[in-house]
């Protein structure tokens, strides 16, 4: 059972000391909730650590109050409540934030990935919502807890990228009415989406130069995916966030209903990052074959190298969740 948003914002409101941490890797929908979250409960005059694992990445480092984000440090805070936001896994808050966290009396979880199992000692999963930035603004509004422009720019943030600027199916009405309700308010969504679509380093347009050239087509040409090697990484220097959005491209070719991009890590493991676009293809299903998960149409997992046994294992358990939609 789901705890109430209402009696999260009780907690939140009775604790003086808060720690609030994202996922590894965080993208826009991770650092635009901690922030957003983070920010409010700031103008309460409450004590927050915003913390994330791996920092912000360079593509999100625009955004108000990123500057408020610390990296995680090995050493346990004194807080009176801990919040995970849009983490599916406790383990994927990482190393440093666990410890950060360990001193914490209450765990708070609020997430939208139907994997999550609920490891917070309180818990709001949604795998209904399209944003964990949605969940956030949905606690705020209940809760009565105060928003300034840095807590609506940041939310925006999570909510268009998570959803795909609106264009993924989880979108609902209550999303469009969200951003509405901050447009309103004094939001400028239009200066947010050119940073956030329209502005990209020269690296991230050579990786997608590189993903045209070199992505490959399976089942038909109804798979398309791409191995982003390490020699390449190197070559133009990639920065964290610099592959945001790029599976979409591939995602959006005629005929696909699934891509999927294998990533080579340092330390020879390889990052699967698979999207669908037919809600029958439960690209979270074939990641849990390898230990990962996430949502049906967009999910991800980790696989021993090298790149190619990696791609021919996963790939082949793709054909086979395509081929039981015929």
């Amino acid at each position: 059972m789901n705890d109430s948003l209402s009696h999260l914002g009780a907690l939140l409101r009775d604790a003086s000391r808060i720690g609030i941490a994202c996922h590894v890797r965080p993208d826009g929908d991770a650092i635009g909730s901690i922030v957003g979250l983070g920010r409010s409960l700031q103008l309460m005059g409450k004590a927050v650590s915003i913390l994330s694992e791996d920092g912000v990445p360079p593509n999100l480092t625009f955004l108000a109050g990123s500057n408020l984000v610390q990296v995680s440090q090995a050493v346990p805070l004194e807080l009176d409540v801990a919040v995970a936001l849009d983490t599916a896994a406790k383990d994927r808050l990482g190393e440093r934030t666990l410890t950060a966290f360990q001193n914490a009396p209450v765990l708070i979880n609020v997430d939208h990935h139907g994997t999550n199992p609920r490891y917070g000692h309180f818990n709001h999963i949604d795998s209904a919502s399209p944003a964990a930035g949605q969940l956030v603004y949905e606690l705020l509004q209940v809760s009565q807890f105060p928003m300034d422009a840095m807590v609506r720019e940041n939310l925006f943030a999570a909510i268009s990228t998570d959803t795909g600027s609106f264009q993924y199916s989880s979108t609902n009405p209550r999303t469009h009415r969200i951003v509405a309700e901050m447009m309103e308010a004094g939001l400028d969504t239009a200066a947010l989406a050119t940073h956030l679509y329209q502005t990209h380093p020269l690296r991230r347009v050579l990786l997608q130069k590189a993903l045209l050239n070199e992505m490959k087509f399976t089942c038909g040409q109804r798979v398309a995916s791409w191995a982003l090697s390490q020699a390449l990484q190197e070559e133009i220097q990639i920065q964290p966030g610099d592959t945001e959005g790029l599976i979409d491209i591939m995602r959006s070719i005629e005929g696909v209903v699934a891509a999927v991009i294998f990533e080579e890590l340092p330390d020879g493991r390889i990052r699967v990052s698979a999207r669908s676009k037919d809600s029958r293809v439960n690209v979270s299903r074939v990641c849990g074959e390898f230990g990962g998960g996430g949502h049906v149409m967009a999910a991800g997992a980790r696989l021993p190298g090298p790149v190619a046994e990696a791609e021919s294992r996963f790939l082949e358990v793709l054909k086979n969740e395509i081929e039981r939609t015929d």
